[in-house]
Order: C-alpha cells, then sequence, then structure tokens
C-alpha cells in the first residue's frame, strides 16, 4: 500500500510516517511547505503548497497513493484572529483543491481529513462526553475553517461518491511537542528547573479546565484504523474518552520531578474564555475499527519530560 501524508512537517506527520512505514508496512510519502523542513526517514519528501490545484493534482498521479493524509493545516487560533483570510485560505480553499484533485483522479485514493474538537466549541458539562452528533458550536475562526472543512468532506463523499472520512481530534500529547502547548511547556519547564537553568516556580495558566489528553503514538493509529476500516462519509472523535483537569495532570509531571517547585498563576497564560471540560466519546471509533487507546498517560508524561530533559 502507498501512502501520502499532506502537511507532514508538523508534530503529526513525522509519528504518521514512522507508524505507517514501521507498523503498516506501507510505502510513504509525504510533503512539505517549500521553506519548511522535513526528514523522515525512509519516506520521499516533495514540497506542495495546497493553494495550487495543478501542483496536487499533478503529485496525485505522480505518487498514485492508495491512502492520503490530509494534516495540512493553519491550526493556530491565535493565527486565525490576526490572519483570518490565510486561515480560510489554507484550511478551507486548499481542502477543496485537495478533494477536487483526487475527484479527477482515474484511480480514487481514500482520504482522511483531519479536524478538531475546537469545531465543537464551548459544551456544558452535561454534554460531556461529546458524541460525533452534537451540534457544532465553532468559537474561533480556526475553529468555524475546520468545521467547514468536515461539511465538504460530507458533501464530496455524498456527491460524488468519494471515499473520504474525517475525524476531530482532541488534545495530542508526545515527545517532539512544541512548549507552545500546555503538557510540553510543562515539562520544559521541570526540566529547565532540574536543571539549575531557572529558578523551581512553574507559571501555569487555568488549572481547572479538563481536557482529553491521547499520546500522538495512538492519534496516528487511530488514523490509520479509520483509513483501513473507518466507513467513508463519516465523521469520527479521535481521543484517549478520558478527560483530565490541568491541575492534575501537573502533578503528576510535578511528581516525576527530582526537585521541590511551587507554582503560580501567570496572567499572560489566561485565556478570555475557556471551556470547563471537554471530552470525547470515541464509542464510534472503537466500535467500527477496534482501535484501543495503548499509551497510559503517566508513561506518556514520563515520556515528554525525558524527552525535554535531553534537550535541555
Amino acid at each position: 500500500m502507498k501512502a501520502l501524508i499532506i502537511g507532514a512537517a508538523g508534530f503529526v506527520g513525522g509519528y504518521l510516517a514512522d507508524h505507517l512505514r514501521n507498523e503498516c508496512g506501507w510505502s510513504v510519502c509525504v510533503t512539505k511547505m517549500p521553506q519548511e523542513t522535513c526528514e523522515i526517514e525512509g519516506a520521499k519528501v516533495y514540497d506542495l503548497d495546497i493553494l495550487e490545484k495543478n501542483s496536487i493534482k499533478e503529485l496525485f498521479e505522480k505518487t498514485a497513493p492508495d491512502y492520503i493524509f490530509h494534516l495540512a493545516a493553519q491550526s493556530s487560533v491565535a493565527v486565525s484572529w490576526k490572519r483570518p483570510e490565510l486561515t480560510v485560505d489554507v484550511n478551507v480553499k486548499g481542502c477543496v483543491n485537495v478533494l477536487e484533485a483526487a475527484r479527477e483522479l482515474v484511480k480514487k485514493p481514500r482520504i482522511l481529513l483531519v479536524g478538531s474538537s475546537e469545531e465543537y466549541g464551548p459544551s456544558l458539562e452535561e454534554e460531556n462526553p461529546v458524541t460525533e452528533s452534537q451540534p457544532l458550536r465553532p468559537g474561533n475562526i480556526y475553529a468555524a475553517t475546520k468545521a467547514c472543512q468536515g461539511m465538504l468532506g460530507s458533501i464530496y463523499a455524498k456527491a460524488y461518491q468519494m471515499d473520504v472520512i474525517m475525524v476531530r481530534a482532541f488534545n495530542h500529547i508526545g515527545p517532539k511537542q512544541a512548549p507552545l502547548f500546555v503538557v510540553s511547556d510543562f515539562c520544559k519547564q521541570v526540566a529547565e528547573i532540574e536543571k539549575g537553568i531557572k529558578e523551581p516556580a512553574m507559571y501555569v495558566g487555568n488549572l481547572s479546565a479538563k481536557r482529553d489528553f491521547t499520546d500522538v503514538r495512538d492519534i496516528v493509529r487511530a488514523y490509520s484504523a479509520l483509513v483501513q476500516k473507518g466507513i467513508a462519509g463519516e465523521t469520527y472523535n479521535v481521543g484517549s474518552g478520558h478527560a483530565i483537569a490541568i491541575q492534575d495532570l501537573l502533578n503528576n509531571i510535578l511528581k516525576l520531578s527530582t526537585k521541590e517547585i511551587k507554582v503560580e498563576v501567570d496572567p499572560n497564560k489566561l485565556r478570555p474564555v475557556d471551556v470547563p471540560i471537554v471530552e470525547a466519546d470515541v464509542s464510534k471509533l472503537t466500535n467500527d475499527t477496534g482501535w484501543e487507546r495503548k499509551y497510559e498517560l503517566e508513561s506518556t508524561l514520563k515520556d515528554i519530560l525525558e524527552y525535554w530533559r535531553g534537550i535541555v
């Protein structure tokens, strides 16, 4: 089998490519933007701008993939407020270009469109765990474009009988993730404190919010399971199915530290609006593919902390 990962320079791309090659035994091609760097062992790397439809079609014809994983996105909520036009171009127009290029192929690949739990927007505590049938209430421009991507995928699947599957991925974590994200940020701070290059104090945002965290290695296992066993035209939540308070998450990380660390709230890390709880119902994913979480949260946190200890 041949797989093509569009937008592999980000956090998930390398993990997905490694899984498809080593666990599934597939040949893998990946794309990146010309200005990005992307070195993935055993994978052919191509430059691709998804705003250029003809370039997409040429690459599809050249690589002839059985499966396409569409990861390319403008994925920052903050950037989506500052650059709404860029976010719409990449996340909506780019998606249409991918779907149109695939529609024109003689050999039709199966396509996985990767969306976000942000599409659900604020949910009440009684609405959790969130199912795929819950109404979408996107609360920012990024979330709105991802909701639109999912709608487009559903339309193309029905109108053109295309083999398209949509996912809404919840928080994923793991080694190599940028410290812009909460778990990586915490672990990086702990590693710096242990090394003595930072005072023994951690600066945090809202610790009461509950989020659904999944190891990125389980996330990519779910993606590969879906392209093999998922139902075309359907949308699937991908997450752990269990929400944990950021306070409990921090406590677990502090237990792994070799130093005594005090915790202080940094007003700059607080969001104007923070959803109290986000938890995925993953029964549809499990029922249709047999996927189950393999990595427990504690082992993931250890791996992330060890990664930052190595970097620091």
